[in-house]
């Protein structure tokens, strides 16, 4: 029971979430109560209000926000930018900041898992930039560069480039990115924020130890998906 109430302690609500929880649960008993009104039968109000407290929940999670701490040296180390399931390790051509070949790991969020982003590296960052789109389904490989996206260009320490995309999925329509230009950025720091089903890619220059497998669970700040090669 301890142990329980410790990691509900870690747990809050992001607070992208504020009003979208309020008027979503303002809303719900107003629906369940016009319902309960126009059904002719005897079917108590609360049943009405069970059945739509259990979607209010639904969102509710969704704006999880958990506390998170990688706990550990972060030098070199790339860390999971998001809760989800990683669906890409691969290499690609990236032609819009590097202009050479990188390796591409990427992250899907579903509606079920919390959608708070965090920094992949500890560094500085490069540029910050925001792209219109399409709304394909965040899994398929053409929702990296058709879809509406946010990218996020960090420099660590020893002057290595990483570039953390935000990509809107087919019912994701908002991509909040926190990151500013010039700013020095760490692990365990909230980059943005992206509403419903989505995907994070992360490209690494090529000869990083990749230390994730396709399919793979990841926990944002805490799962470690690759390691730098030193220079």
């Amino acid at each position: 029971m301890g142990e329980r109430i410790r990691k509900l302690k870690k747990i809050r609500i992001h607070r992208e979430g504020n009003d979208t929880l309020i008027l979503s649960l303002l809303l719900l008993v107003a629906v369940a109560a016009l319902l309960w009104i126009s059904f002719e039968s005897k079917i108590p109000f609360w049943s009405f209000l069970g059945v739509f407290g259990i979607a209010w929940l639904i969102v509710l999670n969704f704006y999880r926000c958990p506390i998170r701490y990688f706990g550990a040296d972060t030098d070199g180390l790339v860390v999971a930018p998001a809760d989800g399931r990683v669906v890409v390790i691969e290499e690609v051509e990236e032609n819009e900041y590097f202009h050479d070949k990188r390796l591409m790991v990427s992250i899907f969020m579903s509606l079920f898992n919390v959608h708070a982003n965090w920094f992949p590296v500890d560094g500085k960052v490069k540029s910050v930039s925001h792209h219109d789109g399409n709304f394909h389904k965040a899994w398929l490989p053409k929702a990296s560069e058709e879809n509406e996206h946010a990218d996020v260009l960090i420099t660590t320490a020893d002057g290595t480039d990483i570039l953390c995309r935000q990509i809107a999925g087919a019912m994701a329509r908002r991509i909040i990115t926190y990151a500013k230009v010039g700013e020095e950025c760490f692990i365990d720091e909230h980059l943005g924020f992206i509403k419903l089903g989505s995907r994070v890619d992360v490209y690494l220059p090529l000869g990083s130890e990749v230390c994730v497998e396709m399919g793979q669970a990841t926990t944002g700040n805490k799962t470690l998906i690759a390691k730098l090669k030193k220079k």
